[in-house]
């Protein structure tokens, strides 16, 4: 494989990795806001996050060996799992790694999930929300396509995305914050209680 061949791919398997993980994260609030995609079962939309979450995995991976195997610049398997360690690009490099080293935190804490249990999980879990600005952050700085229009406009519409996601989300919260205990006590399931009693 050429050198060309893999710049290519790093360039192509970076953006597919804003798009994927962007996706994730968008299903990641969907999932908690109890929300569903038409035409899916709530369980359809919490087993779609998971499978493009392996997928976005698949495409880091490739993105990955791309930029270790091009020998056009020196970037070791170190320099991809260890944080701001390499010669070339060492902070915006080392963004990536930190981004990388977060989801692998995530990925296995979910393959051990039913082992951990649920609260240790879900405070791994946590992590892929700071990993996905990182990793932002990370392709910009390092990206040979920012600048380019394309490029600018995907990264615009992931982050309005996930911005409008995590507005929704914390508005969701807001809202359930506000319930008093009252309220509480005249939703439907605590009015069939008092009847059975």
């Amino acid at each position: 494989m050429t050198s060309e061949t893999l710049w290519y791919a790093n360039r192509a398997t970076g953006a597919v990795c804003l798009v994927l993980f962007t996706v994730v994260v968008l299903l990641g609030i969907a999932v908690r806001l109890r929300g569903r995609l038409p035409g899916l079962p709530r369980f359809g939309t919490v087993s779609l996050h998971r499978t493009l979450s392996l997928s976005a995995t698949a495409f880091l991976v490739l993105h990955i060996a791309a930029a270790v195997i091009d020998g056009y610049v020196d970037i070791t398997p170190l320099d991809a799992l260890v944080p701001f360690v390499s010669d070339y690009q060492p902070l915006w490099l080392g963004l990536g790694t930190v981004a990388l080293d977060l989801m692998l935190a995530v990925l296995v804490t979910s393959l051990l999930r039913a082992r951990l249990g649920h609260r240790t999980w879900r405070a791994v879990h946590w992590l892929a929300y700071v990993s996905w600005p990182v990793a932002l952050v990370h392709g910009i700085g390092i990206g040979t396509d920012t600048g380019a229009d394309w490029m600018t406009w995907l990264t615009v519409s992931c982050v309005a995305a996930v911005l409008l996601a995590f507005g929704i989300r914390t508005a969701h919260a807001a809202r359930a914050s506000r319930r008093t205990p009252a309220a509480l006590l005249h939703t439907p399931e605590r009015t069939l209680e008092g009847a059975r009693s």
